[in-house]
């Protein structure tokens, strides 16, 4: 028998995907059940009969259950409670919907990408892996002892892989690199449909074919390979060509690679959570529990600011993976050639305006408005009398200044039709050129060595042509641009999603450059292309696990956890434009323990544990934690402790309930550490746990719950360098409020954003009949933290109201209700703005009577205790009135 509990969650499927703007959504009517120990699945298909259909039948070592899909959607959550009564289910779960994370910076470029001087150089010596994020993770290191991966298999859950492309082994089965795996979905599957599994794991979108690059891609002409490029890989597709995937796809997705042998699982899968309870995230850690490490990415939710970690990376257990700026700055562009005085041609590369782009074939004569190249505001200004007929050149113009549409105007006036312009800082971006775009033909901008370059040839007297190519000719040579990252180049990613969970557990763990990474892509789309995000970085961690476990002989997680958050380097804090004064370094929530260092965690000799310490908020404070030192050398080591701090972090904004958008505000203080002993001496082979205490920051403002963190550092006598993250909040996370009192209010269909004036009346469509053209009842809410549950009930405010329907308040409270909006109530919320829809049906199948009702939003706070009303935050929306079309 399922505890009662259950209700909230599996009441929680009815209806998420009316939620416009929420960043988590379940599909109506379906749930997954898991069977207890000793149970088959015939009691509860009984039960459901012919109200459903099943969806999936899980029988796995790790994972026994049934998913299905009810019928009648408006009663599905009470079916639901009933099948979760039948004896032997465990437990019971709506099934949610995850998305692959959306890249940063997607850069196919138009065609199959060429190298160039500047990547050609980076790898003069063949046998020498000079290729940036390798050197950054030391993956160069171990690839100069001969470690590649060879004998480790690593399961990719993604959606799906190219396994034509040269560069991954050009099949796909026994005997080929992309080995094993399968298709559990087909190409049609949108998340909402029917799954149509195959055998041809072929990828349409791009995501997993750069995810397998990064790990495994061989030799090929832009002079980069995967981090374990002999490892053998498996891909399980999840996703089809549109759309995203649900958890009954990928429980069966990760244990089938756990089952299959998998060493190492990876997936770049995910969505806002904060809560370590959904089906999926059950699954991954029972995983971990069970020897194989399951590297998630955390998220490319950066801008959100703290406490939004992602399902699954935020699981026990799971490692959360960060992403770091790669220090050269890689940009996949569109091609272009250039000659000078109409010698040899030589490659360039572009990006083209927005929608300007109709380049002429032919060769284009370039004019530079200005020799200068170094001139703050070229193009800006009217161009004197003496300006030739631009119509038939490409106009050469530097970024800055003013915007791109003025500049465009100005070479426009002297009957420019096309124009270049060039970047004035390391980089590459677009062109926008707003109104100016309907008297253009076609624009695009160059990287500032290229136009720099330009200039160089006409100051010296020479004539320099142009050949752009259409971006929609994907038959057109790409380019790849490299430049010195020197703004960001190391740094946390501003992409990169924010720890910790709302329980308090520290994510991410670690991380590697996912920043500016050129992988392979679609041989029928680009071949290869630059891309940005937690994505490319979970795929990178996992390789290094590989080759970490290769050599160590070893693949358990605590065990690979432990050594690579141990010999991780903290990086410096960056906030997306400059570093931060002082060399402090980047919160714990952000980076976890810094960039995997691989080479190091392959040859340790001195082991910490465990991989990081968390010591709560002030209510849930650990006044001591401890932590083990050993020594697996042959020698003895002195080792003498210490404590640096990171930046505080304030999570909500001043006099504000609400989160703070990345970059928050930083408290100019920090914990005082003390520890048990600052100096042990260890001979060979022995260990000691030592014990360490926290101070909290002073004068801090507990309200805004800032979150402190750091680092012990270990240094040994032997040349051993290690560090252990923590962090720890000041104030009560209980205390905090997680639904604002005006968190909530009613809208319409017609125009979500804006509050409706009290005793507004909706006219709704008859009970069943509602269309996309109807204007109903729409409610904003937006909560400041994750609540574990959230209530809607709807209340009447008439003095009559329908006695067959109205009841006391179910949580013990002040409030009369008919029940709930239906979907009610919503669990494991993060803290994001849900917009929701309502034509009148209510949780119990049945719609609310005509008449004056008011919305009364409840959210349960961190830590809270559903059975105390204290516990709930509260938010009354206005009075509204409803009637029915007759």
């Amino acid at each position: 028998m399922v505890r009662i509990s259950i209700l909230a969650c599996l009441v929680a499927g009815a209806t998420a995907a009316s939620s416009v703007n929420s960043t988590r959504r379940f599909v109506p009517g379906a749930y997954i059940f898991e069977l207890a120990d000793g149970h088959d699945a015939s009691a509860v298909l009984a039960e459901v009969g012919s109200a459903g259909t099943l969806r999936r039948h899980f029988d796995y070592k790790l994972f026994k259950g049934v998913s299905v899909q009810l019928h009648d959607v408006d009663k599905a959550p009470h079916k639901a409670v009933k099948i979760a009564s039948t004896p032997g289910v465990k437990k019971a779960w709506p099934v949610q919907v995850h998305s692959v994370p959306t890249l940063v910076n997607h850069q196919p470029a138009n065609g199959a990408i060429k190298s160039q001087s500047s990547l050609a150089a980076r790898d003069d010596d063949a046998a020498k892996d000079t290729y940036a994020p390798h050197v950054m993770t030391q993956v160069d290191k171990l690839r100069a002892k001969g470690i590649t991966g060879k004998g480790v298999k690593i399961a990719i859950i993604d959606t799906g892989i190219d396994y034509t492309h040269p560069a991954l082994g050009g099949c796909f089965g026994p005997g080929c690199h992309i080995s094993f795996g399968t298709d559990l979905v087909g190409d049609d599957y949108t998340g909402f449909n029917t799954p149509v599994p195959d055998d041809n794991v072929m990828d349409c979108v791009g995501h997993g074919t750069h995810v397998a690059g990064i790990i495994g891609a061989a030799a090929n002409p832009n002079n980069f390979t995967g981090a374990a490029l002999d490892a053998t890989l498996g891909i399980y597709r999840v996703f089809g060509c549109l759309g995203q995937v649900t958890d009954d796809v990928l429980i069966p997705a990760f244990n089938m690679a756990f089952e299959e042998g998998a060493d190492i699982i990876t997936a770049s899968i995910g969505s806002a959570s904060g809560w370590t309870e959904t089906a999926w995230s059950v699954v991954a850690s029972r995983i971990v529990e069970n020897g194989v490490p399951c590297t998630i990415s955390a998220g490319n939710d950066g801008w959100y600011g703290m406490f939004f970690a992602s399902a699954a990376a935020g699981a026990k257990g799971v490692t959360a993976v960060s992403s770091f700026d790669n220090v050269v700055l890689e940009k996949s562009l569109n091609g272009c050639s250039y000659q000078v005085d109409g010698g040899n041609t030589q490659a360039c590369g572009y990006l083209p305006a927005l929608e300007q782009y109709a380049w002429p074939k032919d060769p284009l004569p370039i004019y530079a408005l200005s020799l200068n190249t170094s001139l703050v505001g070229d193009g800006c200004d009217p161009l004197p009398d003496t300006t030739p007929d631009l119509s038939g050149y490409a106009v050469l113009v530097r970024r800055g200044g003013c915007f791109f549409n003025q500049k465009a105007w100005t070479v426009i006036a002297k009957g420019a039709k096309y124009m270049v312009v060039y970047d004035d800082r390391p980089g590459c971006d677009g062109v926008d050129l707003g109104d100016a775009g309907g008297n253009m033909t076609a624009a695009g901008m160059v990287p500032a060595d290229t136009g720099a370059a330009f200039v160089s040839a006409i100051k010296a007297g020479h004539n320099v042509s142009i050949v752009l190519s259409d971006p929609e000719d994907i038959s057109a040579p790409g380019y790849i641009y490299t430049a010195d990252n020197v703004e960001t180049g190391g740094a946390a990613s501003i992409f990169t999603s924010w720890g910790p969970t709302f329980e308090g557990d520290l994510k991410p763990q670690f991380g590697a450059p996912g920043g500016y990474i050129l992988s392979t892509w679609p041989v029928k789309k680009t071949g290869y292309a630059v891309e940005s995000g937690t994505s490319m970085s979970a795929p990178l961690v996992a390789s290094v696990m590989a080759l970490v476990g290769q050599v160590r002989g070893t693949f358990d997680p605590k065990t690979l956890n432990d050594l690579l958050s141990a010999t991780a380097k903290p990086q410096l804090w960056n906030d997306g434009a400059k570093w931060f004064p002082g060399n402090k370094l980047a919160p714990v929530p952000q980076q976890g323990a810094g960039i995997v260092q691989a080479y190091d965690a392959a040859y340790a000799t001195t082991f910490l544990e465990p991989s990081g310490l968390s010591f709560n908020d002030t209510d849930n404070f650990a006044k001591e934690l401890t932590f083990v030192l050993s020594n697996k050398g042959t020698q003895r080591v002195s080792y003498n402790i210490s404590h640096v701090p990171a930046v505080t972090m304030y999570t909500l904004m001043p006099n504000d309930p609400h989160a703070a958008i990345f970059p928050n505000d930083i408290l100019d203080a920090s914990a005082a550490l003390t520890f048990s002993d600052q100096q042990v001496v260890l001979e060979a082979g022995h260990r000691k746990s030592i014990s360490v205490s926290a101070q909290p920051p002073q004068g801090a403002d507990a309200k805004r719950l800032p979150v402190w963190s750091g680092y012990i550092a270990v240094n040994g006598t032997d040349g051993t360098s290690l560090s252990l993250p923590y962090q720890g909040v000041s104030g009560s996370l209980h205390g905090a409020t997680v639904l604002p009192a005006d968190g909530a209010y009613v809208a319409s269909t017609d125009d979500f954003s804006t509050p409706v004036p009290a005793n507004t009346t909706f006219t709704l469509p008859a009970p069943g009949n509602v269309t996309n053209e109807d204007s109903i009842v729409a409610v904003n809410i937006t909560l400041s933290m994750g609540s574990k549950i959230m209530r809607c009930d709807v209340v009447p405010m008439t003095t009559c109201p329908p006695a067959n329907l109205t009841t006391d308040d179910p949580l013990g409270g002040k409030y009369k209700t008919i029940g709930q909006w239906f979907g009610f109530p919503y669990v494991l919320e993060p803290r994001v703005t849900s917009i929701l829809v309502w034509d009148g049906l209510l949780d119990k199948g049945v719609y609310a009577p005509a008449g004056k009702y008011k919305l009364v939003i409840r959210a349960l706070r961190i830590f809270g205790d559903e059975s105390k009303l204290a516990d709930w935050d509260v938010s009354e929306t206005v009075g509204f009135y409803i009637k029915y079309k007759s």
